[in-house]
Formats: structure tokens, C-alpha cells, sequence
């Protein structure tokens, strides 16, 4: 007996914590609250699925009940073999035709979806966005090549329009993955481009991340996507085409962290333009919510981060140590004033108060 309570306890243990760690996470990484059209298509996919399933569930046990209550052995007859019946043609048709019917139900659906979102057939025309999407350990570059703008861990797009991706990776296979629009697409060294679009219906912010086991630090591979109304994101890409990299700050200490940032961190990012070097474009970086995708965006976090870079993100390409905590603590100066822009600043993050 108490074998078997230790079981059932230990059994119903277990259980209590998948459902518990079942609604762990972030909200706002949820596919459960679809903001945008893929996101919407693939909640309506997993709806199907689980009905499916359900369907399937209910009538497997109503089958299992009857079983065990209609055969079960009674008293007196504990010897005596039931009748066989074999080859009922009705109950094999029957089992035959209704798994077709349901994987009929699931693969229609799921073929159209699948043709839906890989349609490009609006891309390169007039007025269509198209972004270069490029996959680092571990960070994010998103190039606007028709406006020739480069930002990093941060994609504006303006909401009720197509913005088309066109995704590869610099070194390990990463996944994009954006949830509450659009699910994921993986990105790949190579030629090999890899094609999505987003649609965003509301104005917000909504976070990515890496869904591919890509390194050490795979786990803190976050990105946002800042969508705005079309007034707002032809603003920005007005901003952002005219800074100044050259500009010089308002604070002495900011001047001298600029020039200290030109002598040491140039040669891999860049301030504005459309490329970005080895390393992220750190244009409008005042305005990041996340310093590296992951810190709270303070000077403190900023210096520990030029300064030990691998111990915050383990197998990153940043180089340790280059400058001293002195001198980081000038460069933060410099890029925490770095604000080009102050669309998007004023956007509630999706999700998370819902």
C-alpha cells in the first residue's frame, strides 16, 4: 500500500508541475494573442488541431469505457472465452475513413496557409517594404537598402502593410521568431534566403526572439519590433536618413566618449547609413529599451558591458577589455545621448498588461 500511494503521490507531483510550468514564459512572446495576419492564421491552425484532437480523445475513451464495462469478466464466468468477431467490414471502414476525413479537415487548411504566407507576389512593387534581415551570434541587423538605413536589435515597420523579409545568417543557422505576428522563419549561413512577410495590425511593440539553438548564449538572442502608423515610420525614416554621425554631443565627457568610441569601436559599428560593420549600428541606441537585448538600459549595465562583454553574453564576437572602466564609462555617455529619433519612444509593449 504504501508503495503504491508513494506512486500516485509522486505521480500527481509531476503532474501539478506541468501545469504550472505549462504557463510559465513571457507574455509578450505569446502566439496565443495575435496581432498581425500570420500570427491570426497560425492561432486558427492550432485551434483546428487541438479540436481535432479533442474530438479524437473523447471518443477513443467513450470506446474504452464501453469496453471495460460491457466485457469486463463476471462472476461465474471467469473461464469462459466471448464470442470473436473478425473482420467487421463496417467498423474497418468506418476506422479507415474517419482518420482520412479528419486529416482532410487539418491538411486543407494547412496547405492554404502555407501558400498564403510565402505569397510574394506584392513584393518589389512601388511603396512595398523590403528589409535584409541578418542573423548574428547574438544580435540582430535589419537593413532598409532602398532607404539605406541599418538598425540592430530594433525593426520599425508601419502597421496595415506587407513589410517583406529577406533572411540569412552570418555564421550558425538562427531563427527569427516573432509570435504575435508572424511566427518564425529560420535564417541560414550561405546563399540559401529564406522569405516572410509581417503584417502588424496595431501600433505597438512586440519582441522576438533566436528559436534555434545557435550557441551559449542562444537564450538572450532578443529582438522588438516597433510597429507605428505610416505617418510616424515615413517620420522615422526620415530621422534616421539624416543624422549626423559626425555631430558633435552637448557634454564634454560625451565628446570625449565620442571621440574614444571613433578610436576604438568604429572599425566594427557604425552611427547611422546602412551598413553596420562586423558589429550592431548603434544610431538612436539612447532610445533602446534593452542594452545587448537583455540589460536595463542604465550606464552602470552599459560600462559592464563594453568593458566584459563575454560575461554577460557568453560567445559573442565582441572583444574584452578594449578600453578601461574609465573610459567606457565616456563611451556610455556618448551613446546613451545618441536619440536621432523619438518615434516609436511612446509605444506600449503588446502583451505584457493584458
Amino acid at each position: 500500500m504504501r508503495g503504491w500511494m508513494g506512486k500516485f503521490r509522486s505521480l500527481f507531483l509531476f503532474g501539478a508541475l506541468t501545469l504550472l510550468l505549462a504557463g510559465c514564459g513571457e507574455e509578450n512572446l505569446s502566439a496565443l494573442k495575435p496581432k498581425g495576419y500570420g500570427a491570426e492564421l497560425l492561432l486558427d491552425l492550432m485551434l483546428i488541431s487541438i479540436a481535432i484532437m479533442i474530438f479524437v480523445f473523447i471518443i477513443v475513451m467513450a470506446i474504452y469505457a464501453f469496453v471495460l464495462v460491457r466485457y469486463r469478466e463476471k462472476k461465474g464466468q471467469e473461464h469462459t472465452i466471448p464470442k470473436q468477431t473478425e473482420g467487421n467490414k463496417a467498423l474497418e471502414v468506418i476506422w479507415t475513413v474517419i482518420p482520412i476525413i479528419l486529416l482532410l479537415v487539418l491538411a486543407i487548411p494547412t496547405v492554404q496557409a502555407t501558400f498564403d504566407l510565402a505569397d510574394k507576389s506584392t513584393q518589389g512593387d512601388e511603396g512595398v517594404i523590403t528589409i535584409d534581415v541578418t542573423a548574428n551570434q547574438y544580435w540582430w541587423q535589419f537593413t532598409y537598402a532602398d532607404q539605406e538605413i541599418a538598425t540592430s536589435q530594433e525593426l520599425y515597420i508601419p502597421t496595415g502593410e506587407r513589410v517583406y523579409l529577406n533572411m540569412k545568417s552570418s555564421d550558425v543557422i538562427h531563427s527569427f521568431w516573432l509570435p504575435s505576428i508572424a511566427g518564425k522563419m529560420d535564417t541560414n549561413p550561405g546563399e540559401n534566403m529564406n522569405t516572410m512577410y509581417l503584417e502588424a495590425y496595431e501600433e505597438g511593440v512586440y519582441w522576438g526572439h533566436c528559436a534555434e539553438l545557435c550557441g551559449p548564449s542562444h537564450s538572450l538572442m532578443d529582438f522588438r519590433v516597433i510597429a507605428v502608423s505610416q505617418d510616424e515610420y515615413d517620420q522615422w525614416v526620415e530621422d534616421m536618413k539624416n543624422i549626423d554621425p559626425e555631430a558633435a554631443p552637448e557634454t564634454t565627457t560625451a565628446q570625449e566618449g565620442q571621440q574614444l568610441f571613433n578610436d576604438n569601436c568604429m572599425s566594427c559599428h557604425a552611427i547611422g547609413g546602412a551598413s553596420a560593420g562586423v558589429g550592431p549600428n548603434l544610431a538612436n541606441f539612447g532610445n533602446r529599451e534593452k542594452i545587448a537585448g537583455i540589460l536595463e538600459p542604465t550606464k552602470e549595465n552599459l560600462v559592464d558591458w563594453i568593458v566584459h562583454p563575454d560575461e554577460i553574453k557568453p560567445g559573442n564576437q565582441m572583444p574584452t577589455e578594449i578600453v578601461s572602466e574609465e573610459e567606457a564609462s565616456k563611451i556610455a555617455d556618448y551613446l546613451l545621448q545618441l536619440q536621432h529619433s523619438d518615434v516609436g519612444t511612446d509605444v506600449p509593449t503588446q502583451n505584457e498588461d493584458e
